[in-house]
């Protein structure tokens, strides 16, 4: 196991403790896992799995992470995942670098991704605290860079405990590293189907069809690699004993994974999308409250926006703010409007959402969840009935309207915000919210358990206007407390 730095250690550590109120005993587990866990356990860590084997709850296992990240503990990725296959393709560091176009050369795929489908932000402890054979892929085993380093380990058959690298490794016929400049040769036994051959890093790839009598004597199939790209040197080959040579021609090192896929696998159409376990994406860590406080200088690429499949948009507004201002004055009603935000903002938080940004005495919140957005909604008229009560007069009188759906994540005055229909539309069902009430869009009513979290309160549904959505839509009436 490799050395902790003790004294970088004691104080980060310190820093940890006193960033937040933490529950009991998490911080000792926290340092726990640093200083006793494998070399594997502080690589790409999952904090909603880290939740889950030390019983803590996910909202406190981001924070833990995002505040170890801030300090200098942990380094952040936002990993793209193949969704066939569990290949890690590509890793960036940083979200404005992030690039949501992906390649995979075992799956002879390509696409696009969402921020919320398929990129998975995970932590490595840095290599100023505890050093990991991970920090420098070239010093891997070939079966670690390739099964540890390349693949995720949960991925799974559909529906099935089967883990996909179990059923992969059982049909790959050969494992190597390509050294500059040489010649690698593998022997191998091949059933009919197709042998493929990967490189994980660049995703170049190549594959011959294996078919017709089986094959007595060795056939030999050369292979080239230039650094980019694969060519070999027979258009199919037989079933048997086969030798294959590659010759690396490139001035970098490549590697090889040799794959012989069975004829059903090839009849298939499509590889199907496998099963991961919960992960936290980069579309719920936009809308994560921690994660904009601290990492405040996070951008989009200024040249393209980032899409989410899916993001809940909830706005507020003040009823007869006008007249609060014109009867408390100024100083006095711009005062209790910034508590007001400051209720919101930890109402929101405590929901697992974040503060997009504040409109005049109005407040954008993002949630990845939609029973968290709802959930949210419900707590903030609570919370504002007793913050009237408390102050006495009830001049805090609010509007709530809230609406899913796909939108960009874009990078607007220096700030992370949500862009196109979606917020048009939710912008649009709050104003339709009167004193005290919540409005939602049929889309976030229709969404998993919502309706279960409305039952016991007065829900109306009517037919509005939306903007951009052609003639009237249906929007629920939410008052709270009330059948």
């Amino acid at each position: 196991m490799s050395d902790v730095q003790e004294r970088l250690l004691d104080i980060k550590m310190t820093e940890m403790e006193l960033a937040r109120s933490w529950s009991p005993r998490v911080i000792s587990k926290f340092e726990s896992l640093i200083r006793s866990g494998d070399d594997f356990s502080l690589y790409r860590i999952n904090p909603l799995a880290f939740a889950r084997d030390h019983a803590i709850s996910e909202a406190e296992s981001i924070d833990l992470f995002l505040h170890a990240t801030r300090s200098g503990l942990f380094e952040m990725s936002w990993d793209v995942v193949c969704p066939q296959s569990g290949m890690v393709l590509d890793s960036f560091g940083a979200l404005r670098t992030l690039k949501t176009h992906y390649v995979c050369g075992l799956c002879d795929v390509s696409g696009e991704t969402d921020l919320d489908d398929f990129i998975e932000v995970t932590f490595t402890v840095s290599p100023q605290l505890r050093r990991l054979p991970f920090h420098d892929p070239a010093s891997l085993s070939v079966e670690d860079f390739h099964w540890k380093a390349r693949f995720l380990s949960d991925a799974r058959l559909p529906g099935q405990q089967a883990r996909f690298l179990d059923v992969l490794k059982g049909m790959v016929r050969g494992l190597t590293f390509l050294a500059p400049g040489s010649v690698t040769t593998m022997r191998t036994e091949l059933g009919p189907g197709a042998l493929a051959g990967i490189n994980v890093q660049s995703q170049a790839s190549f594959a011959v069809p294996v078919a017709g009598a089986p094959a007595v004597a060795p056939t030999l199939l050369r292979v080239r690699y230039d650094g980019q790209r694969f060519s070999a040197s027979l258009p199919a080959v037989q079933p048997g004993p086969v030798i294959v040579e590659i010759e690396n021609s490139a001035a970098l090192r490549g590697s090889l994974l040799l794959i012989n896929w069975p004829p059903e696998i090839l009849a298939q159409t499509a590889k199907p999308v496998l099963d991961f376990d919960p992960y936290m994406s980069g579309g719920m860590l936009l809308a994560r409250q921690t994660f904009r406080r601290l990492f405040r200088s996070e951008r989009v690429d200024e040249r393209e926006g980032l899409g989410i499949r899916q993001v809940t948009l909830l706005f507020t507004d003040l009823k007869g703010s006008t007249a609060m201002y014109e009867r408390l004055g100024d100083l006095n009603a711009y005062a209790l409007v910034r508590e007001h935000f400051a209720l919101l903002e930890d109402t929101v938080q405590a929901h697992a959402g974040a503060i997009v940004k504040t409109i005049g005495d109005a407040v954008m919140a993002a949630f990845s969840r939609p029973t968290d957005a709802v959930s949210a909604a419900l707590h903030m008229l609570g919370e504002i009935e007793r913050f009237n009560s408390e102050h006495g007069d009830p001049s805090i009188i609010l509007k709530i309207g809230a609406h899913c759906g796909p939108s960009i994540a874009v990078t607007l005055n220096d700030n992370l915000d949500y862009f196109g229909q979606t917020v048009n539309v939710a912008a649009r069902v709050q104003s339709l919210a009167d004193a005290g009430e919540i409005c939602i869009s049929e889309a976030l009513f229709s969404a998993p358990d919502v309706g279960g979290l409305l039952s016991g309160h007065r829900l109306a549904a009517f037919e509005a206007p939306l903007r951009g959505v052609e003639g009237t839509a249906c929007v629920y009436r939410v008052t709270p407390g009330q059948m």
